[in-house]
Formats: C-alpha cells, structure tokens, sequence
C-alpha cells in the first residue's frame, strides 16, 4: 500500500522524495508543515487519520519534501534564491509531480485535491490559485500565508509569483478567474498556542475579493499549531472533499 520514489528535479537542482499510500481512489497531495519531508504525514500519525478511507479505495494519498520551505526556514543562500527557490518548488509540483500522480493513477488530468499544514498550508492555496485547471481543492490547516517575513528583503519576480497573497489582488485573467470561482479553499485554524487565525481571515478577504469560494473555521483555543490538531482536521475536512460515490 506504500510505496516511496524520488527523481532528480532540474527544475530544483536537487533529489526530492515522494511517497504514496493506498493503491485505487481519488489523488490527496498533503504538503508537509515547515521544512518536513515526504514521510512525515506517517510519522505524525496523521496518515492513521484517514486509514480507513485509504482501506476503502477512496482516496490516494501522496506527499513530496517540503524543499523551498526546509531552505526558507533555514535562510539557506540570500533571499532571492529562496524565493527563486519557491517559484521553481511550485513549477515541480505542477510540472513533475502532478504529471507522476496522473500516470500512477493511470488516468490522464485527474483532478487533484491538496492540503497542508502551517507553510504547507500557503504550498496548497498556492497550488490551486496558480493551476485550477490541475488542483481543485485545498484544505489549508493552521496556515502560514505571508511569507515576506522570513525573507527580510524586497520581493521579486519569483516571490510574486509564487504568493497567491500578493499576485491575486492585482490579478485580471478572466478565464483563469472563471475556473478559480469553481474551485474552493478551505482555512482551518485553531486559535492556541502558536496559532495566528488571522492568517486565515487575510486570505479568505484576498480570495474573497476574487469571489472565489473558501470558508474560515475556527477550532477555538485549545487547538494548537501541532499534528494533534492536523490530525484531528484531516479526519473531520478529507471525507467531505471526497464525496462518496454512492451518495
């Protein structure tokens, strides 16, 4: 039911790792929080959340390195080759990755479901605001959306990009904004320890403004910035953005 690959990225200059679980159902690509790799949606536990609908055929979970947020977190080179860095991480995920979910699910431009915790939260809002046409829903967890903070520089081209927060505002292509109003972003977020609800309220307004559907939930203050809280969301959000087939 698990298998583990990875290829040489040209795009990144590097090896990044991919993992798989479940062999029939609908692709979930789960980005890891902060600077995490492939395997941790297993080791946290998070993976036993959803066990029984992985069982069922229902869905197919994948999740790749967390490589542009491991070299943001760790101010690896100067900021603007992390935020090229950010760019080039997100032209992998539509470019490689979603090209490699297609051919093991052996269905052409499959629709693709993302999630993600804290940064990986921002990398699946990100994936379904660049590429509607590829990514259909994100359920974004405890999320870290503005990134600028960790950069201490002024943005580039790549960092523009690469934040839907800063590119979607002063966006006006029509048909791409078509195919995002039949999309939908969900932000969950507790508001304990470590967490900053209001992350989430500034990206429903940006997306909001677009009229692009999303919706804010609040876990209230004993949910913390943690896998016990992600773990808790992804049992209570997955099954509703997979409908079963039989309803």
């Amino acid at each position: 039911m698990k298998s583990c690959t990875g290829w040489h990225s040209h795009r990144l200059a590097e090896g990044v790792s991919v993992t798989r679980w479940g062999v029939y159902g609908m692709p979930l690509l789960v980005f890891p929080p902060g600077g995490g790799d492939a395997e941790e949606i297993e080791r946290y536990q998070g993976l036993a959340a959803l066990w029984q609908y992985l069982e069922a055929g229902r869905i197919k979970i994948y999740s790749c390195d967390g490589v542009a947020c491991r070299k943001l977190l760790a101010e690896e080179g100067p900021p603007e080759h992390r935020m090229w860095i950010l760019n080039r991480f997100q032209e992998f995920v539509r470019y490689e990755l979603a090209p490699f979910i297609w051919t093991d699910c052996r269905t052409e431009r499959l629709a693709i479901v993302t999630a993600g915790a804290s940064l990986g939260a921002f990398q699946a809002l990100a994936a379904v605001c660049r590429w509607p046409d590829v990514f259909t829903k994100a359920l974004c967890m405890s999320g870290t959306f503005d990134l600028q903070r960790f950069l201490g520089a002024p943005a580039t081209a790549d960092f523009w990009h690469a934040s839907p927060l800063h590119w979607l505002g002063d966006f006006h292509d029509e048909a791409h904004l078509a195919l995002l109003r039949d999309r939908f972003v969900l932000l969950a977020s507790g508001e304990g320890q470590g967490e900053d609800i209001g992350e989430s309220w500034r990206a429903a307004d940006v997306l909001g403004a677009k009229g692009i559907p999303n919706r804010v939930d609040s876990w209230g203050p004993e949910w913390h910035h943690d896998w016990h809280t992600w773990r808790n969301m992804l049992q209570e959000y997955v099954p509703s953005l997979f409908p079963d087939r039989d309803e």
